[in-house]
């Protein structure tokens, strides 16, 4: 059983902490948050697009508590660290506990200064250690299997392909703050859309070109985006929109459309237990599976590949470098 710590006790920490929790392979030992008080007073708070989930704050209790990553290194015999604060944070973090010895699990992105990429890209390779990045929808059931029917063709070849991510402005925890900080957070276009364009990225690749709008909103200069990517020389065409324009109440929604060759599929978060899969004889439904089971399987995996030291294939830290390159593609419009 690996040791590990979980930095950062917000929306994504508590998620990730429930699914370390249920995972045989992984022991949680401590909790590092600069606000050590407020721990317990999160598990009653309701934050994020949607409910992931509740921790028994009993549990909670009895778990080790530190203000900042640097205490819990010396104190702790740790494995690895869940890192999941604000993006402006994830370099000099994860950077410090790949320096002592720590395998990483990274939120996305994985931060917004391709330099600093690629310097925890070559620490890892330094010290033989793991560092993966938390693209969760490429461990989302429904996605997964949109991925294995354009790897299989069992639909014959992908020609289009269409995803969208909209929410209201998020509200919770630290993101008021960051309304003030604008830009900090690379806005919707680095910390939502890039769910949609590391998807992409992972299916199919980088695109021939990309053609995009864009417009500001609270938090950056690019919190609504809609591009079009082409792939000639396989004959596809991809748009990705979406964005946080909207007020902070809004619904969240998100989803895909593919046409490929003998078949077009739909998947939304408004009928998220099903795929309806149409030709031009009739309309049926599958079962879509539990996207939020996304968040567990990408901790399994993480947890699968540090206890046989394996490198993360599936989501490989090159990979999520490039879906910030993609990032910002989409504001130079190759």
């Amino acid at each position: 059983m690996k040791k590990v710590a979980v930095v950062g006790f917000g929306f994504m920490g508590m998620t990730h902490t429930l699914n370390i929790l249920k995972n045989e392979d992984l022991q949680l030992v401590a909790i590092v948050d600069k606000n050590t008080q407020s721990i317990k007073k999160n598990l009653q708070s309701k934050s994020g697009n949607f409910s992931t989930g509740d921790i028994d704050p009993e549990i909670i209790d009895s778990i080790h508590k530190y203000r900042d990553l640097t205490d819990c290194l010396q104190e702790e015999e740790l494995d690895a660290v869940f890192i999941c604060v604000h993006t402006d944070l994830h370099f000099e973090l994860a950077k410090e506990a790949l320096s002592h010895g720590k395998h990483v699990l990274l939120e996305k992105p994985m931060c917004l200064d391709l330099r600093q990429g690629e310097e925890l890209i070559n620490l890892v390779k330094e010290k033989r250690l793991i560092l993966m990045v938390a693209h969760v929808v490429r461990f989302m059931p429904p996605y997964q299997k949109l991925k294995q029917w354009i790897d299989s063709k069992e639909f014959g070849g992908l020609r289009f392909l269409s995803l969208s991510r909209f929410s209201g402005l998020p509200a919770w925890g630290q993101w008021k703050e960051k309304q003030a900080d604008f830009g900090s957070s690379g806005g919707a276009l680095f910390d939502l859309l890039i769910h949609d364009i590391d998807f992409v990225n992972y299916a199919l690749g980088r695109p021939g070109s990309i053609k995009s709008n864009y417009l500001p909103g609270a938090l950056s200069k690019h919190d609504y985006i809609n591009a079009l990517w082409s792939y000639p020389q396989h004959n596809i065409d991809v748009k990705v929109e979406g964005g946080n324009i909207f007020h902070s109440n809004f619904p969240f929604q998100a989803g895909f459309m593919a046409q490929f060759e003998q078949a077009s599929v739909l998947y939304t978060t408004f009928q998220s237990e099903i795929i309806q899969i149409s030709t031009n004889n009739e309309l049926r439904e599958i079962p879509a599976g539990d996207a939020g089971e996304g968040f567990y399987n990408e901790v399994a995996y993480f947890a699968l590949c540090i206890n046989n030291n394996q490198q993360p294939l599936e989501c490989m830290p090159g990979s999520s470098l490039e879906s910030i390159r993609l990032c910002y593609n989409h504001l130079e419009a190759i």
